[in-house]
């Protein structure tokens, strides 16, 4: 993969976890830059990661080859104003977009020019290289783009394309805040263990070794389904079975259906509301 130079507008926790990420695996940290206002969180990366900081975006979107925009939505719009008056060439820059409710139309309006534009919908986990992100791209963006964007994030995970933007709503509840859902349930978990008078170090234990060893049974066993390795664990009159008839009382599918369809009611929201 060739090394482009990749500049992150924004400083957040999905900027942080693919700068990490990409950085442990190889990627040339100068060849990095990330911009934001504040010094805060940019700099903890520049120091931890040796990637260069900025506060000027014009600046550096003009030396780099490769722009991820990764800012909360609601300030897209006064980014892109100043962008704009600062009159800049986006003609020959991919552009990578993390920006929840953002298309690819509203963003070309924003910047008033078309553009080479990829939207990608990655998750906190591509900090430990175990990410998954979803890619949509425009119609002009070339092989070679989809090629590098490929490469990076495959270099932090797994990706997948989605043929429909729409989709991309959908993928933030299935995939992007997922990580959260799993977190919530384990925490419960970890939280009864306490109760029980299980250590804090040995509750996290408990809890964090069995979802790591459930994430490789599910990755080994792709001939079985979720509900077969369910049942595999279960036997009747047993203790898991007891455990799971009470989950299945409390609606539990029904609970985690209306968790996922307020997320894509949320960004469906943003989409609409931002501006």
């Amino acid at each position: 993969m060739k090394h482009h130079k990749i500049v992150f507008i924004g400083s957040g926790n999905i900027t942080s976890a693919i700068v990490s990420g990409i950085v442990e695996n190889g990627y040339p940290s100068q060849k990095i830059t990330v911009c934001a206002p504040s010094e805060g969180h940019r700099g903890v990366l520049a120091k931890k990661w040796g990637v260069i900081s900025s506060a000027d975006n014009a600046a550096a979107i003009r030396q780099g080859d490769v722009i991820i925009f990764s800012v909360k939505p609601q300030k897209i719009r006064e980014l892109c104003q100043d962008l704009c008056d600062a009159k800049i060439d986006f003609s020959n820059k991919l552009i990578l977009s993390v920006v929840t409710g953002i298309s690819i139309s509203r963003f070309c309006e924003l910047l008033n020019t078309k553009l080479n534009l990829i939207r990608m919908m990655p998750n906190t986990p591509v900090r430990v290289h175990e990410g998954m992100t979803a890619l949509f791209a425009a119609e002009e963006v070339n092989e070679a783009d989809r090629h590098f964007t490929t490469k990076l994030m495959c270099s932090v995970g797994k990706v997948c394309w989605l043929k429909n933007e729409a989709d991309i709503n959908k993928v933030i509840a299935v995939s992007a805040s997922a990580p959260a859902y799993f977190f919530l349930f384990m925490e419960a978990i970890e939280r009864e263990a306490l109760l029980l008078g299980f250590s804090q170090e040995r509750a996290r234990l408990l809890v964090q070794q069995t979802a790591r060893g459930v994430c490789a049974l599910v990755e080994k066993s792709s001939a079985l389904s979720l509900s077969e390795l369910r049942q595999q664990v279960s036997s009747k009159g047993g203790t898991t079975e007891a455990a799971i008839k009470f989950f299945n009382k409390k609606q539990l599918f029904t609970v985690v259906s209306g968790a996922m369809k307020a997320a894509i009611a949320q960004a469906e929201f943003l989409e609409k509301n931002t501006f």
